[in-house]
């Protein structure tokens, strides 16, 4: 029996990957799918259809095709995201109703408030329901699916925690990297240059020595969330998590190494990378709607423990075009509050709201800015920084600067303010070999990658002709109020759109008045009213 909204929201956060599922299940966006399917690129498939429905719910499989059999009676999860805010506003702890702007601004301000871990022991980690190590390992005996047609091979860890540590400082990473299955014991683990574990591998290596990692293929998904983004690199994603929830996440120790994970996941890989170990791996089909690079050497991984819950259920996360792009959905949330907190923390005033747009590329490709002009020079200073600060330098094409009447989330309104206030040839600018990635299709030969350019695209109003700029047309608030308590009983469909932006009561009253004013003098005169044709005749006497 599906538990009320009421009931799941309240109390606590959320602790695992289970209660995540009866939130989601309880606001009517998670689908069960109890028949056979193939990971054989039917799940994805699935799961790339799904995301293109309104709303778009997340499914589970629990029947895998072929592996009835299987020790691990694994569960799969995907569009665990997808395009929804309502399934991204309960990782991040908050009602699923929250308008979108106020979500990017409250999960900044929750990143400002770190909460660091608390390590368990193994008795109170679920995890550790069961182990496999040595011998007994297969990878073949786990239903990691193929994503797309042309993917080099069968990829599990495409929503995942991959956990190093720095051989330097000893900083805890959390990552969300692919994994390709090699063989029985070994995994390949793509990564992207600049990346954090990627340097502590090259370091490691650099000193002859292995590099112990741990990936979680079965996680609360707002270890995706934070996983997937640029923090700075003496504090862990881990006190983040903490401070999202409102309290420390659990940790548990690995059975091989001093490395921490989620004590709730659900199925976990314990690894070690060896000096100068690599393997072919790729391609594989990426965030940009297109294939990656094409097969290249990557570390790889070898296998050395299993752990997981009983019934484990891996999550997966496609990469596509959007919608159906997983990261797409809740990097417009994370990846808008993290520039937002950049933009705050380098005194830029006036930020009314910052959203990467999940349909630019999964969210890398655009990034929007609301704000309140205050100085000459206010929105191209806000666009430069925009561009370059560590949560928005990576990728990113277009930077857009929008005024406070525009709403950052709603691109009709941000095209509309582009046509409008923007004037090419003076307000738009270029930034050159920028922090790009291999995986961008428009830079060719693909020798010049990862370099790429940005455009700087100032759609706010001409800060020295604010005063005398043309007045935009606004609705009232009263008004609008009005006609949204009568919306049902005019029989409108629907409910009322969400409007942000409203016309100054007082310059309405003014206006209102002197209308007013001038008819009752007309009136009293008889004089005809200015609608009516110049020329007409008035009855006045003189």
């Amino acid at each position: 029996m599906k538990k009320p909204l009421s009931a799941t929201l309240a109390n606590h956060p959320i602790r695992d990957l289970r209660e995540w599922l009866e939130r989601s299940e309880a606001i009517g966006e998670l689908v069960t799918v109890d028949k056979p399917v193939d990971v054989e690129e039917e799940m994805s498939a699935i799961s790339y259809l799904l995301a293109k429905q309104k709303p778009s719910p997340a499914v589970m499989f629990t029947a895998p095709k072929g592996f009835k059999k299987s020790r691990y009676q694994v569960k799969h999860l995907w569009n665990i995201y997808g395009p929804s805010v309502r399934r991204i506003a309960l990782s991040l702890e908050e009602h699923p109703d929250t308008p979108t702007v106020d979500l990017i601004r409250r999960t900044m301000e929750k990143m400002k408030q770190r909460i660091p871990p608390v390590e368990v022991p193994y008795s109170d980690a679920p995890v550790y329901q069961n182990s496999v190590s040595g011998n007994e390992i297969d990878l073949y005996d786990l239903p990691i699916p193929r994503h797309w047609p042309l993917d080099g091979g069968n990829y599990a860890g495409t929503c995942d925690a991959v956990i190093t540590r720095d051989p330097d400082s000893g900083y805890l990473n959390v990552g969300t990297y692919r994994m390709m299955v090699q063989d029985r014991n070994h995994a390949g683990l793509y990564l992207s240059p600049g990346k954090d574990a990627r340097l502590q591998i090259t370091r490691s290596w650099a000193k002859g020595e292995p590099l112990p990692v741990v990936a979680c293929w079965g996680i609360d998904p707002l270890f995706m969330l934070v996983g997937s983004q640029s923090f700075p690199k003496n504090v862990s994603e881990y006190e983040y998590a903490g401070g999202i929830k409102g309290e420390a996440v659990q940790l548990v120790k690995a059975t091989q190494s001093d490395l921490l994970f989620p004590a709730s996941a659900e199925l976990v890989v314990e690894g070690i990378i060896r000096p100068n170990a690599m393997k072919a791996e790729g391609p594989f089909g990426e965030f940009t709607g297109y294939y990656g690079k094409p097969k290249a050497l990557c570390p790889l991984v070898e296998i050395t423990a299993v752990h997981y819950r009983n019934e484990p259920v891996l999550t997966n996360a496609l990469m596509a075009d959007y919608p159906s792009c997983e990261q797409s959905g809740f990097f417009s949330i994370l990846r808008g509050a993290k520039i937002w907190d950049d933009l705050e923390k380098l005194g830029v005033p006036g930020i009314c709201g910052v959203y990467s747009h999940p349909a630019a590329s999964g969210g890398f490709g655009m990034t929007i800015i609301s704000l309140q002009q205050k100085y000459a020079g206010h929105a191209p200073q806000a666009l430069a920084l925009a561009a370059q600060v560590p949560g928005g330098a990576y990728y990113t094409k277009w930077i857009i600067a929008v005024d406070e009447d525009v709403d950052p989330t709603d691109i009709d309104q941000v095209l509309w303010a582009m046509s409008s206030r923007c004037n090419p040839t003076d307000d738009i600018d270029i930034l050159r070999n920028t922090w790009s990635t291999g995986l961008d299709p428009t830079q060719n030969p693909p020798e010049v990658r990862p370099y790429g350019s940005k455009a700087l695209i100032n759609a706010c109003k001409e800060h020295r002709y604010i005063p005398v700029f043309s007045k935009r047309t606004k609705l009232r608030k009263s008004i609008y109020d009005r006609v949204s308590s009568r919306w049902s009983e005019l029989g409108l469909p629907g409910t009322i759109p969400n409007i942000s932006t409203f016309e100054s009561e007082l310059d309405a009253t003014e206006v209102s008045s002197v209308y007013h004013d001038e008819k009752a003098l007309r009136s009293a005169h008889d004089i005809p009213s200015r609608s009516k044709k110049q020329g007409k005749k008035s009855n006045t006497k003189k």
